[in-house]
C-alpha cells in the first residue's frame, strides 16, 4: 500500500468506528483519558488495525 492509502485507511477507521465509541467515552468519564488511550491502543480490535497502518507508514519512511 502506498502511504496515501495506508493514511486513508487510518482515516476511514477511525471516523467509521472511533468517533462516537460508547467505551472510549465510558472509560475517560469511570478511569481516566490515559486509561482509555491505553485500552484503545492495545486491546481494542480497530485499535489494533490502526497501529499495524501506523507501524507500516513507519517503515515506509526509513
Amino acid at each position: 500500500m502506498t502511504r496515501k492509502e495506508l493514511l486513508a485507511e487510518v482515516e476511514h477507521l477511525f471516523s467509521t468506528y472511533c468517533d462516537g465509541c460508547f467505551l472510549q467515552k465510558q472509560f475517560k468519564k469511570d478511569k481516566s483519558k490515559t486509561y482509555a488511550h491505553r485500552f484503545c491502543i492495545s486491546k481494542c480490535t480497530v485499535g489494533e488495525k490502526i497501529r499495524a497502518c501506523g507501524e507500516k507508514l513507519s517503515s515506509q519512511g526509513t
